[in-house]
């Protein structure tokens, strides 16, 4: 399971990227490999609100419907407009092409999970 070490992650299984005020968010290689193939990705509008830990969207595969969480606060900025075509990209690369909605936020992550953290939270979750 790859798990870059300048993301943090969620208990969720979405990670995330901060740079500056942008969060981009996606969901990990181990959630899109439990789900499966995707199929469909439901995602919010350009200006939409979420607390942190609030479902902004959904995910569904062959398997299961799943919603996705926000990692952190913010307002939706951008949404990953390629997932409508193409949400295999989700299961293909995850961290980079497969990236769901960037959300603009000044919540700094910190009660995120390292990699080695979430490593853990995952092995002990089977």
């Amino acid at each position: 399971m790859s798990l870059p070490e300048d993301l943090k992650y969620a208990k969720t299984h979405e990670w995330t990227r901060i740079e500056d005020e942008t969060a981009t968010v996606g969901i990990t290689e181990h959630a899109a490999e439990e789900l499966g193939d995707v199929v469909y990705v439901e995602m919010p509008e350009v200006g939409a609100t979420f607390e942190a830990g609030e479902s902004f969207g959904t995910v569904e595969s062959v398997k299961a419907v799943s919603d996705l969480y926000a990692p952190v606060s913010g307002e939706v900025v951008e949404f990953n407009k390629e997932l409508e075509d193409a949400p295999e990209k989700i299961n293909e690369d995850p961290y980079s092409a497969g990236w769901i909605v960037k959300l603009k936020t000044s919540d700094p992550g910190d009660d995120l999970l390292s990699a080695s953290e979430y490593k853990e939270a995952t092995d002990t979750d089977g």
